[in-house]
C-alpha cells in the first residue's frame, strides 16, 4: 500500500511568511567588515594621474548641450566645439568641494528611507530590461502589468531595500507616455524609494513632479529619488543623459554618474585602463552636477564587464570584472562619494547553474568591496534584456544572506558563548541546551527557496527544482499583496496630473 504523498502547503506558507518577513525594518545592510582592497597607493595614486591625463589631454565630449559648455568655460575648462578638457584636478576639486559624502533619500514611507554612503549598502532590483520571462508564459516583451507585478514583489521582498526604477519596459504604453505609469506605480504600489526617469528632461521633470505632489507638497530639498545617468563611453556624454542630470541635480536629486563600459568595446581591455576611463568620465559628470547646484547628492557609478573577444558578446560574473568593481569602489572613496556598481549579473537566459554561478561571482565582490548602491541586485538575465520573475525571487533570497555577511561575527557575549560550554555536560550535544535554544530561531540564515529535506521528501512534495520553488513562492507573494496606504486626495491628484500630461502630446515611439 503506498502512502499518501506529504503536502507542502505549510512549508510553503511559512516560507512565503518568511520571505517578506521584517520588511519595514530592512533599509539597508550596515556593512562591518573592511573592504577588500586589490591595489596598494602607488597603484590607485598612478590610475589617478591616468585618469586625468585623460581629462587634461584628451578631453570629454559634452555632446549637443550648449549649456553644458557655457558652464564648463565659465569654471574655467578648455571647451573647443563640444570637446572639454580640463585642467589637472579641476574636476576632482569641484566634487569634493560640494558633493556630499554620503545623503539619505527619503521614502514616502519615512521608515523606508535609506542612507547612500558610509558603510551603508542599498539593493535595488534590476533596471531597463524589455523582456520578461517566468516558467508560466516564457519570455515575451514586458507590459504594464508586468512592471506593476514586479514593483509588488520588490515592495514584498524585505531584503530589497529600494523600489528601482525601470524594473522592466512596459512596451505596450507609448515610449513619451510610460515614464508617468512607471513612476505612478512605484509611488503607488510600493512606499520604498524610487528612481525617475532619465530619458529625456521633460520626464525627469514629470518624476520630481509626482514625487512632489506623493510627498505632500514642495520637497523642501528632500532628495526623494536617486536616478541613474549613464554615459555614452567611451569618452562622451550626450544630451539626453545631461538634460535629465540638470534637472535633478537643479531639484537636488541625487544623479548616479555611471559609464556604462565593455571592456573591449568601450574602452581598453585591461582592468587598469577601463579604471581610469571610468574614473574620467565619472568625475567629469559628477563635477557638471556641481556646477549646475553645489551640493546636489551624487553617486560615482560604474557598470563594468568584459565581452567575449571571439562574438563580441557581453560575458558577466567573469574575474575581471570582479576585480574592476574593487578597484573602483577604492577609487570612489578616495574621491570621497558614494559608489554604485555590482548586482547578480548573468548572460544566462534562464534561472539556472550558470545564472547561479555568474550572479554569485558578480554579488561576492560587491559585497567585498563595499559598494553602497547596488543596481541590478535581483532579476537580471540574459545580459539585462530580461528580468525572470523566478530570479528576482530568488536572488532577493541570496541578498538576506548577505546581510549575514555584512554583519560580521558577533562578539557580544551572547555570541561568544563561553557560559554555554560551562554550563553544557562534558561530551553532550547542544540540541537542548538553554543558549541554542534562546537563540535557535535566529542562529543561522533561513533559507525562502532552498530545500533542505530528504530526498524522499522532495521527491513527495513534487521534485521541485529552484526556480518552480521560486515560482510558487512568487504566486504566493502576489495573491497576498496589500497595497501601502495612500491619502485618497493625493492618489487622485497623482492621476489628474499624469491624465494632463498625457493628454498634452500625442503618442510617441521615441
Amino acid at each position: 500500500m503506498s502512502r499518501p504523498a506529504r503536502r507542502g502547503g505549510g512549508r510553503s506558507a511559512r516560507q512565503a511568511q518568511r520571505a517578506v518577513a521584517d520588511a519595514v525594518l530592512r533599509t539597508h545592510l550596515a556593512r562591518t567588515l573592511p573592504p577588500v582592497h586589490v591595489l596598494d597607493e602607488e597603484g590607485l595614486a598612478q590610475i589617478e594621474q591616468n585618469a586625468e591625463t585623460i581629462l587634461c589631454d584628451v578631453g570629454v565630449a559634452f555632446q549637443d548641450f550648449p549649456r553644458a559648455l557655457e558652464l564648463w568655460r565659465a569654471a574655467g575648462a578648455d571647451v573647443d566645439g563640444e570637446l572639454v578638457r580640463f585642467p589637472r584636478g579641476m574636476c576632482r576639486e569641484i566634487v569634493q568641494a560640494g558633493a556630499p559624502a554620503a545623503y539619505v533619500q527619503h521614502a514616502r514611507n519615512p521608515a523606508r528611507s535609506v542612507p547612500i554612503g558610509g558603510d551603508a549598502t542599498v539593493f535595488a532590483p534590476s533596471y531597463g530590461s524589455p523582456f520578461v520571462t517566468d516558467l508560466d508564459n516564457g519570455r515575451r516583451y514586458a507590459t504594464l502589468a508586468d512592471f506593476e507585478r514586479v514593483v509588488k514583489l520588490v515592495w514584498m521582498l524585505p531584503h530589497l531595500h529600494h523600489s528601482g526604477g525601470t524594473v522592466c519596459e512596459p512596451t505596450d504604453v507609448p515610449v513619451n507616455k510610460r515614464h508617468l505609469d512607471m513612476v505612478y506605480a512605484h509611488l503607488r504600489y510600493s512606499d520604498k524609494p524610487l528612481m525617475g526617469s532619465v530619458t529625456a528632461a521633460q520626464r525627469a521633470a514629470d518624476s520630481v513632479e509626482l514625487c512632489r505632489i506623493a510627498f505632500g507638497g514642495d520637497l523642501g530639498d528632500r532628495t526623494v529619488l536617486t536616478s541613474l545617468i549613464n554615459a555614452s563611453s567611451p569618452l562622451r556624454w550626450d544630451a539626453t543623459m545631461l538634460g535629465a542630470a540638470e534637472v535633478y541635480a537643479r531639484h537636488n536629486q541625487a544623479c548616479v554618474i555611471s559609464p556604462f563600459i565593455l571592456a573591449g568595446a568601450m574602452s581598453p581591455v585591461t582592468v587598469a585602463g577601463l579604471a581610469a576611463q571610468a574614473l574620467a568620465e565619472a568625475l567629469a559628470g559628477m563635477a557638471y552636477c556641481q556646477l549646475v547646484r553645489p551640493g546636489a547628492p551624487v553617486v560615482f557609478g560604474t557598470f563594468a564587464s568584459s565581452m567575449s573577444m571571439a562574438t563580441g558578446a557581453p560575458t558577466f560574473g567573469t574575474p575581471e570584472a570582479g576585480l574592476a568593481i574593487y578597484v573602483m569602489a577604492e577609487l570612489a572613496r578616495r574621491v570621497g562619494v558614494p559608489f554604485r556598481s555590482g548586482g547578480q549579473l548573468t548572460s544566462s537566459k534562464a534561472a539556472d547553474a550558470q545564472a547561479a554561478y555568474e550572479s554569485a561571482s558578480t554579488l561576492l565582490p560587491t559585497m567585498a568591496a563595499g559598494v553602497n548602491f547596488v543596481l541590478h541586485a535581483a532579476g537580471w538575465l540574459e545580459g539585462g534584456l530580461t528580468l525572470g520573475y523566478e530570479k528576482l525571487v530568488m536572488d532577493a533570497d541570496q541578498l538576506g544572506m548577505m546581510e549575514v555577511y555584512a554583519k560580521g561575527v558577533d562578539m557580544t557575549p551572547n555570541g561568544q558563548a563561553v557560559e554555554a560550554f560551562g554550563s553544557n555536560p562534558h561530551g553532550e550535544h547542544f540540541l537542548g541546551h538553554p543558549h541554542t535554544l534562546a537563540n535557535f530561531e535566529t542562529a543561522f540564515y533561513q533559507s525562502s527557496i532552498a530545500d533542505n529535506n530528504s530526498f524522499e521528501q522532495w521527491s513527495e512534495e513534487g521534485s521541485l527544482d529552484a526556480a518552480q520553488r521560486a515560482n510558487r513562492l512568487m504566486k504566493q507573494m502576489l495573491a497576498r499583496y496589500e497595497p501601502p496606504p495612500i491619502d485618497d486626495a493625493v492618489d487622485q491628484e497623482l492621476r489628474e496630473f499624469i491624465e494632463r500630461r498625457k493628454a498634452a502630446e500625442p503618442d510617441a515611439v521615441v
